[in-house]
């Protein structure tokens, strides 16, 4: 478990891992190691007499690994197709790419953050952003089920194209391991001629014997080990392109199980939200409105109190007689009673005089009414 990781091979760690998977164990060496020194024993005592002995040596190396790289081309360029419409399936043309993209334009055509709450105005009911968002969202949500159809049809595509994958990595893993046993063999089998061909030379052994094992075995399994090498390499790109490919269409279906599960209802859960947050919005301002109203009233009732009372204690203190007014009212009635006695002591000798000459007048009244009563009785 120590090799466990969430991480996403890449190319040379899958390489690596192949190359590994795919090399020969131990055991198979140790085998091949005693084989193969077997071999090159059989064939360094070879019987250059016997044309037979001569052509059985000669066809075996020239037939070693044949059928594997029969089996490995013929595989090789069925993949090669299989590869070009894989290619084909995931690229920019298809299903599940476009519905990513066209999915991806709704969301960003349907985020309600580019939403502004805050037009408000005369014309708002008729050209309300938020109603026609709405609105738009209503018409987008069958486009997103269609689209999300789209994407349930590629992952379904990309999960077949998984299981021919794998079926065809079985395959070329299984060939390329056999190729791999052939070039150890070889190889090992390269290792012994060659130093027994060596050994040989030093000993002054038969020529000919020489001649006919480097011509005739060492050259021809040289070129079968080149061949083993090259096709090899082929074999493990091929094994190494479907696992990215594989590992490329799980990700692509888990970005469509994510686009269907987290992006759209995170999409739904944010229109949701919007709305809500639209209603509240609503209330708000209606709240605020009134606590608008509540405070011009306070403010111009308050207003009211301080300028009337004011006034109401202004108007009171100024009711009351003025201390000045009464001062000068009691010096104006002093002064009046004052006058008064001034007058009535200068008047009393006046009216006395007066009186007198009343007293006069009327005596001397008196007399002409004797006068008139006289001549008035004479005329009787």
């Amino acid at each position: 478990m120590g090799d466990f990781s969430l991480d996403l091979p890449r190319t040379e760690e899958i390489k690596k891992e192949v190359e590994k998977e795919l090399a020969p164990t131990n055991e198979d060496k140790e085998l091949i190691d005693n084989t193969m020194k077997e071999k090159a024993d059989m064939i360094m005592g070879v019987d250059l007499d016997s044309l037979a002995e001569r052509r059985e040596f000669v066809q075996v190396i020239e037939t070693f690994g044949a059928d594997i790289i029969k089996k490995s081309s013929v595989k090789n360029s069925i993949l090669q197709k299989r590869m070009g419409d894989f290619s084909k399936a995931g690229g920019e043309t298809s299903e599940i790419s476009r519905g990513l993209a066209d999915l991806s334009i709704k969301m960003r055509d349907l985020d309600p953050s580019a939403l502004d709450f805050t037009k408000t105005g005369p014309l708002g009911k008729i050209f309300n952003p938020i109603r026609r968002y709405f609105e738009r969202y209503k018409t987008a949500d069958a486009e997103i089920a269609s689209i999300v159809k789209t994407l349930d049809k590629g992952k379904n595509m990309l999960k077949n194209d998984n299981t021919t994958l794998e079926i065809e990595q079985a395959d070329m893993r299984d060939l390329t391991k056999q190729l791999a046993q052939r070039i150890e063999m070889g190889t090992q089998l390269d290792m012994y001629l060659s130093n027994a061909v060596e050994n040989a030379e030093a000993a002054g052994e038969d020529e000919e014997k020489i001649k006919f094992i480097k011509e005739e075995i060492l050259f021809p399994l040289r070129q079968r080990l080149m061949d083993f090498q090259q096709l090899l390499v082929v074999n493990q790109q091929g094994i190494i392109a479907m696992e990215v490919i594989r590992k490329n269409n799980l990700e692509l279906i888990r970005a469509v199980d994510r686009a269907e599960t987290v992006t759209i209802s995170s999409l739904r859960v944010a229109v949701t939200v919007a709305g809500a947050l639209y209603n509240q919005k609503i209330v708000l301002e209606k709240v605020q409105m009134l606590n608008e109203t509540t405070n011009n009233m306070i403010l111009s009732t308050s207003k009211m109190l301080k300028e009337q009372g004011v006034a109401i204690q202004r108007e009171a203190v100024e009711a009351s007689i003025s201390p000045d007014t009464l001062k000068q009212a009691f010096a104006d009635t002093i002064s009046a009673l004052d006058d008064i006695s001034a007058y009535k002591a200068k008047a009393l000798p006046q009216i006395a005089r007066t009186i007198e000459e009343f007293k006069e007048i009327a005596v001397e009244g008196e007399k002409q009414l004797q006068k008139l009563e006289k001549s008035r009785n004479v005329e009787l």
